[in-house]
């Protein structure tokens, strides 16, 4: 394919040689003379491990070329990357100038292109970026339409300084923002000689995923720098702690915990994390993010009871309270924190559970559940048909098998509050479904 590429800083320096080396033809695009004077002689802009040597190999085979002129560079390319900076204002939002301003100079160009042509989105952007402010900039510069005229892709990177030459050749997924079809294959085509799954989504996922990504490997770094220094103060080799830990691919290095919904609870995270808390606190150490888990998951308690709130109704169903699907856990479980907040307000509850019975109750969990809502029994029914009669507002606690066909017999009036997402598909659901963070 024919690839122009605006910006030949970090990001357009590599994908415009590793590009050229799966066999496009690329054109570099940059404002700075002096990049482009820098790759037309062979050589790479910015310090990055084997890149002098692939763009002098590229420049040779004439497979990558620089300029500093965008007309001739969109008139000769097919689909064009943009890949300039977007960097932070003193307030923490994005100065998206120079990726508008390529946006504008692409645009004019298009306004006298009758050929189809791709612009791929390469820059970090919030979500919404890209249909707010960059697809308006396009339209208003060309007087043409996205998705008719031309298309608009957002395609997030993921290169890591000094490995980036590798990470574009052996990416873990490629993420390709697109609703228009016809666009969205076009930028596929630019890595089908990749080993890695192609995921095609709407735009504003992509947009999010690499802020997902950036912020989770922020806190990972953060959070293993805390548990660092908590061990130093003990004499612990942190090292070989973080070593043991990251040996766990079932739980700590996996999607299990990774799946958006409701607080967690039961007898061992809350508890054991205060435990760290307390273990710190004489050690004199500070321990900001682990310090604020416990209030943050606290968050999800009061935004189920907002959501719920919000309806105006005061009849409300519980569907599963103990702390997770399969278990008759009621220590620390959320949802028992959420209904005795809710009966506290003056909502009529109704509640069920069918691996919570009073009768089989013993110990720790008897004694919680007495201590915490006592009067649980008169809350609870037998069936869920009895939940769906009474309540104006069915909130589904758990992932109980039995729970999934509820959605089928929800009727128009009835508001159903999401916690676990029981259903993964919301295209057929009720419009009165709300998930708690979906």
């Amino acid at each position: 394919m024919k690839i122009s590429i605006f910006g030949l800083g970090y990001v357009g320096t590599v994908s415009a040689a590793c590009l050229a080396q799966q066999g496009h033809q690329v054109i570099g695009v940059d404002v700075n003379p002096l990049k482009v004077k820098t790759i037309s002689s062979g050589r790479s802009p910015v310090i990055e491990q084997g890149l002098d040597e692939l763009v002098a190999q590229m420049v040779a085979a004439s497979h990558l070329m620089a300029t500093t002129d965008a007309t001739q560079a969109v008139l000769n390319s097919e689909i064009s990357l943009i890949c300039v900076g977007t960097p932070s204002n003193p307030n923490g939002s994005l100065d998206l100038s120079y990726v508008k301003r390529v946006c504008k100079d692409i645009g004019e160009v298009l306004s006298s292109k009758s050929d189809y042509h791709v612009i791929d989105i390469r820059s970090t952007m919030l979500p919404g970026s890209t249909e707010c402010e960059i697809i308006p900039a396009l339209e208003s510069a060309s007087g043409k339409r996205a998705g008719l005229d031309f298309g608009v892709c957002f395609n997030p990177e993921f290169l890591r300084e000094g490995s980036s030459i590798s990470d574009f050749n052996n990416p873990p997924y490629t993420v390709i923002g697109c609703d228009d079809e016809k666009a969205s294959s076009i930028v596929a085509a630019l890595y089908e000689n990749l080993k890695a799954l192609v995921i095609i989504v709407p735009v504003r996922v992509a947009e999010m995923v690499k802020y997902a990504n950036n912020a989770f490997h922020a806190l990972k770094v953060t959070f293993s720098n805390e548990i660092g220094n908590i061990c130093k103060r003990q004499d612990i080799d942190s090292h070989q702690v973080m070593e043991i830990f990251c040996m766990d691919t079932k739980l700590n290095l996996s999607s299990y915990y990774l799946k958006p919904g409701f607080a967690f609870g039961g007898s061992c995270l809350p508890k054991d994390l205060r435990a760290l808390l307390y273990c710190s606190r004489p050690l004199d150490v500070h321990v900001p993010v682990l310090a604020a888990i416990l209030p943050s998951n606290g968050r999800q308690t009061e935004i189920a009871y907002e959501m719920i709130k919000q309806t105006g109704c005061k009849r409300v169903g519980v569907l599963g309270f103990s702390f997770k699907a399969g278990t008759d856990d009621l220590r620390e479980s959320p949802i028992v924190d959420l209904i005795e907040h809710l009966i506290g307000k003056g909502y009529r509850i109704k509640v069920l559970d069918r691996n919570v019975s009073l009768a089989n109750l013993q110990g720790a969990n008897r004694a919680y559940i007495e201590r915490e809502i006592p009067h649980i029994a008169s809350l609870m029914v037998d069936s869920i048909e009895e939940i769906l009669a009474s309540s104006e507002v069915i909130v589904i606690g758990n992932k109980s098998s039995e729970f999934v066909d509820v959605l089928s017999k929800i009727r128009d009036d009835q508001i159903v509050i999401d916690l676990v997402r029981i259903a993964p598909d919301r295209k057929n659901l009720n419009h009165n479904y709300q998930g708690i963070c979906w």
